[in-house]
């Protein structure tokens, strides 16, 4: 098929797409670590780690010294690359989380043709790629690229295990190195302890609808993949006494900033708002498709909110690219408040528009377990965001880690791949060059 505005199969088009705009990324992410060699963002911070299992190893001293929130696999993944490559450790570590993205791309591109629904999986790593924060992401010691590769693969192997209709030795190993690498997911990145909550879910209603004299075996199995997934964690808990590292717990690795387990009703809050503001530029077209009464209705309601919201703007809004465009709004009087204000209109209605859609296709929804998996995803991490306690806030980079399920649930919902939908995408990649490439312009 030919390059033209709109892709009635676009399955067939999508690998062209998510290959040319990688072999960009990477081209960029060489260039970056060629040209920058000096921490930029977060380097200053994880190379700290980077080096402590570098050079020591990795051993339960090393893990429980970790100074770092996140758990500690893509630090030892950047570890390992400064072991192999030898060509300086912040270049070598950089290139080892490229190098995650590189396995990220070859591994769905690999698998997806032997899935049940190669498509969606072409679209959840089209915007993971796309996503305005995948190229730093690529470039710099930021953990979100093994951590999604661990995930996306992970959450391929389950899903097609269990969507097979008997229980095979091929099929339970299937489920098992998916779940192994699940667990791999979770202690890269503990936000994805979303995950094996998700698959408990949909495993069981799977296991519903599957030949009543199977049921007993597929239960067994979906026990045994949540435990296959969950052993990690419980290991890294052993080892942390909690859920993230003992100096961030205590607040000893950095000032001000500790974190654990807490009620926190704010988070969730926030982690919706910049979860929906990145929703807009995926999920648009179904905002055209409200019905005239509802989209007043919609727009209504959304008016409300926007306005009820003003008040909550800094704790909403005091990070990340959302606040880059308040704050250059702000240089027009009141500038700052309007701008917000529409940002929650859109995101409200927007939200309002998509849930209206999931609803219209819920049968579609129901009989295609990784739409159903990814929404699940989406809920669960929100969620989760409840139980994160202490001083750090949430990023919204943090979505980078929500990008490919949200491809996915949209894509299937919304699967027409027009010029618009690739304008939008371009636009969102672009910003994430962008996002990179001023480095270089910083002091």
């Amino acid at each position: 098929m030919g390059w033209s505005w709109e892709f009635p199969e676009f399955s067939e088009a999508l690998p062209k797409i998510i290959i040319s705009v990688f072999t960009l990324t990477a081209l960029s992410s060489v260039l970056f670590i060629l040209l920058m060699n000096r921490p930029v963002y977060d380097d200053v911070f994880n190379i700290t780690d980077v080096h402590a299992y570098a050079q020591k190893g990795v051993t339960v001293p090393t893990i429980r010294a970790q100074t770092n929130p996140p758990g500690p696999l893509s630090f030892i993944w950047m570890a390992t690359g400064v072991r192999v490559f030898g060509i300086g450790e912040l270049r070598a570590a950089r290139l080892a989380v490229l190098l995650s993205w590189f396995a990220l791309v070859i591994g769905v591109l690999s698998a997806a043709p032997f899935t049940s629904c190669p498509r969606l999986w072409y679209g959840a790593l089209l915007c993971a790629l796309v996503f305005p924060h995948s190229v730093i992401a690529t470039a710099t010691l930021l953990t979100e690229g093994p951590a999604l590769f661990f995930a996306v693969l992970g959450i391929i192997a389950w899903t097609e295990a269990f969507s097979r209709p008997k229980v095979t030795a091929f099929v339970l190993i299937l489920a098992l190195v998916g779940s192994l690498a699940i667990g791999a997911a979770i202690v890269s990145r503990q936000f994805y302890l979303a995950l094996p909550a998700a698959t408990a879910v949909v495993g069981l209603f799977l296991v519903a609808h599957k030949a009543p004299e199977c049921r007993a075996t597929w239960l067994v199995v979906l026990v045994l993949s949540l435990a296959v997934a969950l052993l990690p964690v419980l290991f890294l808990a052993l080892i942390w006494k909690g859920i993230t590292s003992p100096g961030i717990a205590t607040g000893t690795s950095y000032k001000n900033h500790h974190a654990g387990i807490a009620v926190n009703f704010l988070r969730p809050v926030v982690a919706s708002f910049c979860t929906g503001f990145y929703l807009i530029p995926l999920t648009f077209p179904a905002m055209k498709r409200l019905h005239a009464r509802f989209g007043w209705l919609a727009l209504l309601c959304a008016s409300i909110i926007g306005i009820a919201a003003i008040p909550f703007r800094v704790q909403l809004t005091n990070i990340g690219v959302i606040q880059s465009m308040i704050n250059a709004a702000s240089r027009l009087p009141a500038g700052g408040t309007l701008a917000f204000g529409f940002i929650v209109l859109l995101n409200v209605y927007n939200a309002i528009a998509f849930g209206l859609l999931v609803w219209e296709k819920r049968s579609v929804l129901l009989e295609c377990p990784p739409l159903l998996l990814s929404l699940l995803v989406l809920l669960f991490y929100v969620g989760e965001q409840l139980a994160v306690g202490g001083t750090i806030p949430f990023y919204d980079r943090y979505v980078l880690l929500l990008a490919p399920f949200l491809g996915l649930m949209v894509l299937s919902l919304i699967p027409k791949l027009s010029f618009p939908r690739l304008a939008v995408f371009a636009g969102m990649y672009l910003l994430s060059q962008a996002m990179l490439w001023r480095f270089p312009f910083m002091k």
